[in-house]
């Protein structure tokens, strides 16, 4: 499949979540194209969402967990691996709870709901990613590597620390392979492992109803094994699940040995360091790109150029933050900043990372309001002094090449003091404001 998938109709799931042992609602809904996987917190206030990216992943301890400032959702694999198996790149997982249900501890009954609600083919292709050379990672144990591919495999090797239940298994990964070869393989653990995990905090809402217990050399499940290989088939499960965290499908083959959530998670930041690794050098070597002119902005009343501006304006250089008057009528004035490469004081703010000091927008709006003022000033050569400064707000860095618009109007003027509202803007968005308040003098 080459082109984007979504859900046709959402997919309705409950249960309890194996590490909070809660009742959770799950619901699967469609989502527009390119939007990618996300998870929303229904529970909380304002319904908070987490995209299923790696760079969220804030725990890998037995179960890999995403985060997003104070909202957490735990055993996120399982439910990922459903829709990376059958090739979904675009959905919305609501929850009710800080996990998705842990089912019978497989992706099979994600698989049911999927394989009901349909899917949608749309016209925007996938974007895959091939690796250009082998990545490797060596995590304690686990060992990952991703060589080039066409299609996406896994060979992996699952074995615990005395070299029980060494199981092997190899498959490449499609819709058709995952639900049968993969899909149906449940999560796993060792009976000396119970007692920590439940001093922890952990599997709360386990059972032998999600998943398989080994004690010494028996197995403890409520039915047969699924499969021969059920142990590393899970494994196999768990990394198709990780593995969608780098957001896009993969082209190459993982090659696995006692694999385990950290290590899946660090193969994909691995993954994302080799895609940025071409950004990074064209930015190294290359000039940055040439930002596209803006439209010359017609003059109107009131306009001043830079002549007509020195002759009210003590300020010269290097402290000139006005080159035109584009407009200024009654109480309201519009200027223009060219912020070149050029000037002296992107040397120190900050070297290899320029950004116009907010405190000199600041003094943007105060030499633009003083402009109007001293345009309409009754006596003399006067000059307009910067008094205070109101309810100011940077929202955006200014960088060399951006024009800066300047526009401010007056709000209450009594005898020779004035308080404006100056606004600073860069391609029509807003990157400071602030309330001046000048006072007249003479010269």
């Amino acid at each position: 499949m080459l082109n984007q998938q979504t859900l046709k109709n959402p997919a309705t799931f409950s249960g309890i979540g194996l590490h909070s042992g809660n009742r959770v609602n799950m619901t699967i809904l469609p989502a527009p194209a390119n939007s990618g996987v996300r998870f929303r917190r229904v529970d909380l206030d304002g319904k908070p969402e987490i995209e299923a990216r790696v760079e969220f992943v804030v725990d890998t301890q037995r179960s890999t967990t995403l985060g997003k400032g104070n909202v957490k959702i735990h055993t996120v694999e399982h439910v990922l691996a459903a829709l990376a198996g059958y090739g979904i790149d675009n959905a919305v997982i609501e929850l009710d709870a800080n996990e998705p249900p842990i089912a019978d501890g497989s992706s099979r009954e994600f698989c049911k709901i999927l394989a009901a609600a349909g899917l949608v083919t749309y016209p925007e292709k996938k974007e895959y990613f091939t690796p250009t050379e082998p990545i490797e990672v060596r995590l304690g144990e686990s060992v990952m590597t991703l060589f080039p591919d066409e299609q996406f495999k896994i060979t992996c090797t699952s074995a615990d620390k005395q070299g029980r239940f060494t199981q092997f298994y190899s498959t490449e990964v499609t819709p058709k392979t995952w639900e049968k070869e993969l899909a149906h393989a449940r999560t796993f653990c060792f009976y000396e492992e119970i007692e920590y995990l439940f001093k922890n905090g952990l599997i709360k809402g386990g059972s032998l109803e999600n998943a398989v217990v080994i004690r010494d050399d028996a197995v403890l499940t409520t039915e047969p094994l699924r499969y021969r290989e059920e142990f590393v088939r899970h494994k196999m499960l768990d990394i198709v699940g990780d593995l969608s965290l780098l957001g896009k499908p993969i082209r190459g083959h993982v090659n696995a040995v006692r694999p385990g959530h950290a290590a899946n998670a660090e193969l994909v930041k691995k993954i994302v360091e080799q895609i940025n690794k071409p950004i990074r050098a064209a930015a190294t070597f290359s000039p940055p790109p040439a930002k596209e002119a803006p439209a010359p902005l017609p003059a109107a009343d009131g306009a001043m150029d830079m002549e007509a501006i020195m002759k009210l304006l003590p300020h010269r250089y290097p402290f000139i933050m006005v080159d035109r008057i584009l407009s200024m009528q009654g109480t309201k004035v519009v200027g223009l900043k060219n912020v070149s490469a050029n000037e002296p004081y992107f040397q120190g703010h900050f070297p290899g990372h320029p950004i116009m000091p907010g405190v000199l927008q600041l003094e943007a709006m105060a030499q633009v309001g003083g402009l109007l003022m001293m345009k309409h000033a009754s006596t003399g050569r006067q000059l307009a002094y910067f008094m205070a400064a109101d309810s100011v707000k940077w929202r955006k860095p200014v960088l060399p090449g951006d024009t800066l618009i300047i526009e401010v109007e007056m709000m209450k003027s009594r005898g020779k003091i004035c308080k404006a509202k100056g606004v600073c803007k860069v391609d029509g968005e807003v990157v400071s404001e602030a309330e001046v308040t000048f006072m007249l003098r003479d010269a």
